[in-house]
């Protein structure tokens, strides 16, 4: 089974939804982060 399945099922979707949205809240904190440093 390929990591990136072109048609995922239900779960691996969810998951996908899931990776995507903590990696996007760690981006934003790092931006925050370079912008809040001196």
């Amino acid at each position: 089974m390929p990591v990136l399945d072109p048609n995922p099922q239900n779960g691996q979707k969810k998951l996908l939804i899931v990776f995507g949205a903590f990696f996007a809240i760690f981006v934003i904190i790092a931006v925050i982060a370079t912008i809040a440093s001196p």
